[in-house]
Order: structure tokens, then C-alpha cells, then sequence
């Protein structure tokens, strides 16, 4: 009853209209694999909050930018750029400037960003390890000195054990293949991804039986990841859409 449920409200919300008021909005605004692996990398990390206050910073950081990441991204100088009033909540313009930084040395060096988290994801098959990856290679190339708390709260560290709901999110748009998630990467199988977990999410699922524990970290992720599995071990995360529509359609 409760698969039928929620199999309705994915075909209602995993639509083209879903993508206007989503941060994917900023993937489907770019045609090349570049620009969306930047844009989407960008749109993650700022994707908390206020949807529309953390909508705007990014249409204000995108416009920056020209609307070409991945040009302004190669030519990126850190010591010379037009990076202003981009604070949001616990970041500054510099914890911006050294990601930008970083992710123009990744891009000298590498085709794109699916060179790094594929390597993280080959060493041992598994999605957590290869955001650990991801965010030590970040780490190990930050100038400490030159970035705030805020530059962790935008990269945070999965050895703490969050929910890691941008990451999750973000993988969820590039490996799934829908008319909202692009699909542009295939080294990860859909079934191996782990649901974007959020307080929303969380109660939600709690209110559905699908979450038993009370925290909000990683063992609930797994715990709801798995439970998803029995309605669709193949493609678990396209609940997601299921679990928004079950909110927007019942006070919880």
C-alpha cells in the first residue's frame, strides 16, 4: 500500500516542472558535461537554507561567472577575480575563492571532476569512500589561512558521520537519468546511491515507518537507503521525489 503510495507521487513529482524551484535548475541551465559538473559542484554546496535565498546567491554567483563555469573556472586567477558579495550563512568570499582555486587545478590536470570521484570510488567500490576522496583532496589543497569555518560547512568531512545530503544529492543528479537528474555519470550503479537526508526527509520518514532511528546522521541514512531498497533495490533514491511529494501533500 504505502510502494503504491509513493510510486504516485513519483510519476506526479519526477517531472520538468519539478526542476524550476530545485537547485538542478543550475545543472539543466548548461548543455556541456563541464558546465554541468561545476554548476551542479557549486549548487550543492550552497543548497541549504532558504530555497529561494540560497536560489538566488546562486544565480548572483553564476552571473559572476558569465554563465560559463567551466571558462571562467580554467582561467580562474585567485589572486585577481571579480569574487564579491558572495557570503552566504557560514561562508565568505574567500572560503569561494580557494574552492574555485582548487577546482581550477583539478580541471589543469584532469578532464573533469568525474576523474576524481571516480578514482575515490574505484580504490574500494564504495559511494562514502569516495566522498572522503573528494573532500581530502579538497582539504589537502586549501590554504588554511586563507579560508573561514564556512569552507568546511560547504565541503564537511564524512569521517564525522553527517548525512552528507549535498554529496548524496549531487550524485543522485549525475547518475540517475530522468527528466530531472542528468545522468552524465555511469562508474556508480543507481543502487548504490544513498538517499539526500535532511530534517524534512528524516520526519517524513519517520512519520512512514521508514526510519526508526532519531538522528539525522549516517547510520540513518543507511538505514533508510536500505528500507527504500525493498521497494526498488535497483533504483532506491528515485524515492526522493516520493518522500518530497508525500511532504508537500501531508502536514507532518
Amino acid at each position: 500500500m504505502l510502494k503504491t503510495q509513493l510510486d504516485k507521487y513519483i510519476l506526479e513529482y519526477e517531472t520538468k516542472d519539478f526542476i524550476k524551484d530545485d537547485p538542478v535548475q543550475f545543472v539543466h541551465r548548461f548543455k556541456t558535461k563541464q558546465d554541468n559538473e561545476i554548476s551542479g559542484f557549486i549548487a550543492s554546496m550552497f543548497a541549504y537554507g532558504k530555497r529561494e535565498v540560497f536560489i538566488s546567491k546562486l544565480d548572483y554567483i553564476f552571473n559572476l561567472m558569465n554563465n560559463k563555469p567551466f571558462e571562467y573556472v580554467k582561467s580562474f586567477d585567485y589572486k585577481s577575480n571579480n569574487i564579491n558579495s558572495c557570503d552566504y550563512r557560514f561562508s565568505k568570499d574567500c572560503d569561494l575563492v580557494q574552492i574555485l582555486k582548487i577546482l581550477n587545478k583539478l580541471y589543469s590536470e584532469n578532464e573533469s571532476i568525474e576523474s576524481l570521484f571516480k578514482f575515490g570510488y574505484e580504490q574500494k567500490k564504495d559511494v562514502w569512500h569516495m566522498f572522503q576522496v573528494v573532500v581530502d583532496y579538497f582539504y589537502s589543497n586549501v590554504e588554511e589561512q586563507s579560508v573561514t569555518k564556512g569552507f568546511y560547512h560547504l565541503l564537511p568531512d564524512p569521517k564525522k558521520k553527517s548525512a552528507m545530503k549535498r554529496f548524496n544529492m549531487l550524485l543522485r543528479w549525475f547518475v540517475r537519468k530522468s527528466e530531472v537528474d542528468i545522468g552524465i555519470w555511469s562508474f556508480v550503479p543507481k543502487a548504490q546511491l544513498l538517499i539526500p537526508l535532511d530534517t524534512h526527509v528524516a520526519k517524513i520518514s519517520r512519520s512512514l515507518g521508514l526510519l526508526k532511528r532519531n538522528d539525522n546522521g549516517f547510520e540513518s541514512v543507511l538505514e533508510l537507503t536500505n528500507n527504500l531498497k525493498i521497494f526498488d533495490k535497483d533504483d532506491p533514491i528515485k524515492y526522493d521525489f516520493a518522500l518530497f511529494g508525500y511532504g508537500v501533500n501531508h502536514k507532518i
